[in-house]
């Protein structure tokens, strides 16, 4: 059985990385898709996203990275999926997702949207959170993976604050490469 995990992944996060891994002992085979949006202004540009999911979803050998637009349903149609695969923080985010996956079934009657909760340590993470975070000097270390957290610092010309979540105190600065993480891969592969 083949799901779909859709989203923006703006950037991906811990959060979705767990909905990914646990989808992941679930189904058969779980294809991250990464939604083209014209009308939102990224952070990441779609191809930075694909790399940085591959990157992170590396030791997952049933789990594949693509990129589609327009309706989700017509993309899973395609990819001969039968599940499309959501996460759940909130009540807030059941609304929202329960109308979606009523809608969807409008579409299609062969595909089910199935909800996974999220893990406590992430219920309250969302890209949009790391990203305001990073917009304004915080450190993302704890909500992201190490290689997009670099990413994320590079877009705001910032170093990593290298903040200890728990206690907020500035923690010894490491080397921070100057290179990109799949640009270090690559060496490292060569």
């Amino acid at each position: 059985m083949i799901a779909i995990y859709p989203g923006s992944f703006d950037p991906i996060t811990l959060g979705h990385l767990d909905i990914i891994q646990r989808g992941s002992r679930l189904f058969e085979r779980v294809i991250v898709a990464v939604l083209r949006n014209p009308n939102k202004m990224p952070l990441f540009s779609v191809q930075q996203r694909l790399e940085q999911i591959s990157f992170s979803t590396r030791h997952l050998a049933n789990v594949e990275v693509d990129t589609f637009d327009g309706l989700t349903v017509n993309y899973a149609q395609m990819r001969q999926a039968q599940v499309l695969l959501r996460g759940l923080r909130a009540v807030s985010d059941f609304e929202i997702e329960l109308q979606m996956a009523h809608t969807n079934k409008t579409l299609s009657t062969q595909i089910e949207t199935v909800f996974l909760a999220t893990s406590n340590e992430y219920s309250f993470l969302s890209s949009s959170v790391v990203k305001e975070i990073a917009r304004f000097g915080g450190s993302v270390d704890h909500l992201v993976p190490p290689h997009i957290a670099l990413d994320i610092y590079q877009c705001y010309n910032q170093n990593s604050p290298m903040l200890n979540p728990i206690t907020t105190e500035a923690m010894p600065r490491k080397s921070i490469p100057t290179e990109s993480p799949m640009e270090m891969l690559r060496e490292q592969e060569a």
